[in-house]
């Protein structure tokens, strides 16, 4: 199972971070979800503040570009495997960073690499 922080986590049922979340949890991936506001999802507290983490394979990201700004130290510090640019987030600056760091980018959806088996 790969641990995987969800970037730009929602409580709304009708936004994609909430059921990324959702989904990671029913495939048996750990998650740690980061957003604005506390709240929990499917069993896991939104965290207000960045917590530290180890062992992370996966960022996946629902923020748009300059919301990801504030989160660039972060997510380099984290060293995960690899970065999910989802739909929307694609992040030429942020991409370059994270390969600079040896991290693997990808622009795919979570969503659909969870239900085709290529997560």
């Amino acid at each position: 199972m790969k641990k995987t922080v969800v970037l730009g986590a929602s409580e709304n049922p009708a936004r994609y971070s909430f059921e990324a979340v959702t989904r990671l949890r029913k495939y048996g991936h750990e998650v740690i979800a980061v957003g604005r506001k506390a709240a929990m999802v499917a069993g896991v507290q939104i965290e207000t503040e960045p917590p530290s983490a180890h062992a992370i394979d996966t960022v996946t990201l629902y923020l748009n570009p300059t919301a990801q700004k504030p989160y660039y130290d972060y997510i380099v510090g984290l060293k995960p495997q690899r970065i999910i640019f989802n739909p929307g987030t694609e992040n030429d600056e942020l991409e370059a960073i994270a390969q600079q760091n040896g991290i693997e980018t990808i622009e795919a959806c979570t969503l659909v690499m969870l239900s085709t088996g290529q997560y």
